[in-house]
């Protein structure tokens, strides 16, 4: 049986931290999303990212091109989600873009 001391132990934790450090950490990956390009299908489908945050980003994007920097976030989820996930389910071809400024903010 071999016996350890205490400097032996404390190479080892410290090799043991040393090659931790060694090892590449995760890293995450940055995304870039062409929202214009974004089909009601993909949407539907979470192929893209969340549904809700989608159609909130692009809702605002309309907003801000009108000068408006207030939405009501209570409505948009209860009203203006589901318009446009109705006008996705019956054209899933369609831009999401073009849904939503047809069924939120009322045409191009």
């Amino acid at each position: 049986m071999t016996s350890y001391d205490g400097s032996t132990a404390a190479h080892v934790v410290w090799l043991v931290a040393a090659s931790a450090l060694l090892v590449p950490a995760p890293v995450r990956a940055q995304t870039t999303i062409d929202v214009a390009r974004i089909t009601c299908e993909q949407w539907q489908a979470y192929k893209v990212a969340n549904p809700d945050q989608v159609a909130l980003w692009i809702s605002g994007y309309h907003a801000g091109k009108r000068g408006t920097t207030v939405i009501d976030v209570q409505t948009f989820r209860e009203t203006n989600i589901r318009k446009v996930k109705d006008r996705c389910f019956r054209e899933p071809k369609m831009l999401v873009m073009d849904a939503v400024a047809q069924e939120i903010v009322g045409g191009k």
